[in-house]
């Protein structure tokens, strides 16, 4: 009994340690362009969270600005 609880608790440990699939890629370039896309992502949502409450500057109504970036 005492060794199915600890193998029940040990499956419990190690199943709620981190994700079985890692989400980015053991390739160090692809790694680095899938952590660009991410971050670029998230900017962008706070870009529309602004926009949603119109409290970007200088109004609302300004069109998006192309700065020529990394990607």
């Amino acid at each position: 009994m005492r060794r199915w609880i600890c193998a029940a608790l040990l499956l419990g440990c190690v199943t709620f340690t981190g994700c079985a699939i890692p989400i980015y890629s053991a390739i160090p370039e692809r790694r680095a362009e899938q952590l660009v896309y991410t971050s670029e992502n998230l900017r962008l949502l706070l870009q529309e969270w602004e926009r949603f409450w119109m409290i970007d500057q200088p109004d609302h109504m300004t069109p998006y600005r192309v700065h020529g970036g990394v990607i």
